[in-house]
């Protein structure tokens, strides 16, 4: 089933979770997944991920926990504190998503990307955390750590980068704690700081631009 609305393209609900997809033309044949913040929908993020990379598949996703006049990736409990049994059941609902929307649209997982905010960014860390494998590659825009307990996971082979704000009071001190889990478990990341508070906007499009560069350049030299 399908719905449009003028603004945007179909609005899919084929599989687990509701999502839009949206093709250039000229696409390079890398995919990006997005994953929204907290009470807002799947194409809040789609503007900057065409600043970032205008000529990529998107799959702009939407959550599935109801917030006020929007979505959310899983329950909180505080702003900075969240149900776990949530947490676990969401990903999992989201890995099985990934691996259906790759068979159904023919995507190439070893050649996307995970462009995650907020809340959305912290369903990514446990995406990557919970079912190691799926992502290679993961964008972070105002992360914090959200697992109590936390699988002893290998991610020698991922890369992620994170983006704090230094005037995000509630989140930004959180930031170098994921930093830290991440890089335990063996992932690389580039951690950086914007001047910003919890918002997101052309400066962040142009450093995950920059990181995706320089990204496929090591690919490529590898």
């Amino acid at each position: 089933m399908t719905e449009r609305t003028p603004q945007d393209g179909a609005l899919r609900r084929d599989l687990a979770f509701s999502y839009r997809i949206y093709s250039p033309a000229d696409s390079t044949g890398d995919c990006l997944f997005l994953l929204h913040g907290s009470g807002v929908d799947e194409t809040t993020l789609v503007p900057l991920a065409r600043e970032i990379a205008p000529r990529v598949v998107l799959i702009a996703v939407r959550g599935r926990i109801v917030q006020e006049d929007g979505f959310r990736w899983f329950a909180r409990i505080t702003p900075t504190r969240f149900e776990q049994q949530s947490i676990r059941t969401e990903t999992q609902a989201f890995a099985g998503f990934v691996a259906d929307a790759a068979t159904r649209h023919d995507l190439d997982l070893s050649r996307t990307i995970f462009l995650g905010y907020s809340n959305g960014a912290n369903l990514v860390s446990s995406l990557m955390l919970l079912h190691p494998g799926l992502v290679e590659r993961a964008a972070l825009l105002r992360p914090m750590p959200v697992l109590d307990d936390v699988p002893a996971t290998d991610l020698s082979k991922v890369r992620v980068l994170i983006v704090a704000g230094a005037a995000d009071i509630t989140y930004a001190p959180f930031a170098p704690a994921l930093v830290t889990l991440l890089s335990q478990h063996g992932a690389e990341i580039d951690a950086r700081i914007v001047v910003s508070g919890h918002e997101f906007g052309s400066t962040d499009a142009a450093i995950v631009r920059q990181w995706l560069a320089k990204s496929a350049a090591v690919a490529q030299a590898g």
